[in-house]
């Protein structure tokens, strides 16, 4: 199933939009060799850190990815087997702060993730096209079960450039370390 293929509410556009290949197999695995590619850069130090007052820790952040992949796998199930009932929306901050992932240990959390995300792969594999193409309503908006797939790729890829921006600071890091080596090679060359 391609993304140009598939239909999403106005709210899941940027999930869709930041997965990362056409094809959702593709995408999946993409997102989650990302993912695990910055998750093995996170010092344990770092899994309790917020980068502001009221904002979610690391640890909350990823419990979040899990529980939000939880949401959306259910409903690309329920809507797959043919399931006409509507879905329910979900309050995220109230569900991170009912979460309480202060107890939980992070390697944990990193492998339940990387057991759900496997999952994941495999159910949405397992679909037919006709299947892939089957819409529901949830939290009273029509989506296909495709484009459920994509948002699970797309919000993962969202979180990490989150976490890297705003909590790693990656970004900010490699665009001023590329200004500071401009700014030392035209010194150089500016020395000849």
């Amino acid at each position: 199933m391609k993304k140009s293929n598939i239909k999403a509410p106005g709210h899941f556009k940027n999930y869709v939009a930041k997965a990362s290949d056409e094809d959702l197999s593709k995408a999946l695995k993409n997102s989650t060799k990302r993912f695990k590619k910055l998750l093995d850069k996170i010092p344990g130090k770092k899994v309790n850190y917020a980068y502001a007052e009221g904002k979610w820790t690391i640890k909350q952040l990823l419990q979040h990815i899990i529980d939000a992949e939880r949401v959306f796998v259910l409903r690309a199930l329920w809507f797959g087997r043919k399931d006409a009932s509507p879905l329910p929306g979900f309050d995220e901050n109230n569900w991170a702060f009912h979460a309480k992932v202060d107890d939980r240990k992070w390697k944990d959390m990193v492998q339940e993730f990387f057991e759900m995300r496997s999952s994941t792969e495999r159910f949405f594999a397992s679909l037919s096209d006709d299947v892939l193409k089957t819409e529901g309503s949830a939290n009273n908006h029509l989506v296909s079960v495709a484009a459920l797939g994509f948002v699970s790729a797309g919000h993962v890829e969202h979180h990490i450039d989150i976490i890297e921006e705003r909590y790693l600071h990656s970004k900010k890091e490699k665009s001023e370390d590329e200004k500071s080596k401009k700014v030392k090679s035209a010194e150089k060359k500016s020395k000849k």
